[in-house]
């Protein structure tokens, strides 16, 4: 038998009618046509079924169109019906439960990441082929329209391995092509046991009474030494961007200062494609937060969570009781 039971899909009723399952069905959008077809042809050979391709202004025209299973949109550069439409676009996703794929650029990312707050949408900032394919993976783990809850364990394990297949993926691109950038992960500095389970020691940290933050100068010290280390070594042997991230948002917090999503990308020291994915997982192990601008709705920031700010102020009370040197 060619096909498994799975499939198939079963009508209700006292006769059972196997019928196939239709492939996933994707939207395009771009005003680059070269890049439609590319994304089709992607989209078509991971077993995707294209149901429409157009330019970015099908957005605003076709506003009421069913949107599908996944709409992949390519916006390096917006204007302000631009922004409008892809606001409208994140809001109607959120509502069918449509996965929602945005490629910009980094001049474009904090306009793009202000407008997408409830669809859960993956971003990807001047994305290369490679970066493009694996955005597709999730819809294709997805069991109908329900994903599996992952654990705190799994979510990181299967971070690491998106990024373990993008090296790859790079490395084969640069067989033929100049050798592109690409980020070494390693693991976050929050300790989890062999369970997926955050370390019992860390939890305790949590609960006792917060102490103030760290003296930013000595954080922001701690951050540049960090980065010289680059001067002298290969900067992929030490890429550690969840805790750069985490560095630097305490020291802005300290300094009561706000940090865009742009600067954080910059502040992880890898990709922006790659940091907006350790953003993603971080918020979902709720460590870091999406915090709106009150005076301007197309903006919104990045802060530390009260966890992830109790975490950070007890490892700082720490370093400092212990006498240690960082």
């Amino acid at each position: 038998m060619a096909q498994t039971l799975a499939q198939f899909d079963y009508p209700v009723g006292d006769v059972a009618l196997l019928r196939p399952l239709s492939p996933p069905a994707v939207a395009i959008f771009s005003d680059r046509a070269y890049l439609r077809t590319e994304m089709a042809e992607d989209a078509a050979a991971a077993g995707l079924r294209v149901t429409r391709m157009a330019e970015l202004g099908a957005l605003l025209a076709e506003a009421e169109q069913p949107l599908g299973d996944l709409v992949l949109v390519d916006c390096p550069v917006l204007e302000g019906a631009d922004l409008a439409a892809l606001t409208r676009l994140d809001m109607r996703a959120a509502r069918a439960g449509t996965q929602l794929v945005v490629s910009t650029s980094i001049g474009s990312l904090d306009d793009v990441f202000g407008c997408l707050d409830q669809s859960e949408a993956h971003i990807l900032v001047s994305p290369s082929r490679a970066d493009r394919i694996i955005a597709l993976g999730p819809l294709l783990t997805t069991e109908g329209s329900r994903v599996r809850e992952l654990s705190d364990h799994d979510r990181m394990s299967l971070l690491r391995l998106t990024e373990q297949v993008s090296q790859i993926a790079l490395q084969l691109e640069s067989l033929s092509s100049a050798s592109p950038d690409s980020a070494v992960v390693k693991a976050s500095a929050f300790n989890f046991d062999g369970n997926g389970a955050r370390d019992p020691a860390s939890q305790r940290l949590v609960r006792k009474q917060r102490p103030a933050l760290p003296d930013p100068r000595h954080v922001r010290k701690i951050i540049r030494q960090r980065q010289m280390r680059a001067r002298f070594f290969e900067g992929e042997l030490f890429a550690d961007p969840a805790w750069d991230m985490l560095l630097d948002l305490t020291a802005a917090q300290a300094e009561h200062n706000r940090v865009s999503v742009t600067s954080l990308c910059i502040a992880s020291g890898v990709p922006p494609t790659t940091a907006l994915r350790w953003i993603s997982q971080m918020s979902e192990l709720g460590l870091l937060c999406r915090a709106e601008d009150q005076t301007d709705r197309r903006r919104a920031f990045i802060t530390l969570s009260d966890q992830a700010t109790h975490a950070m102020a007890h490892y700082f009370a720490e370093v400092v009781s212990e006498g240690l040197v960082i």
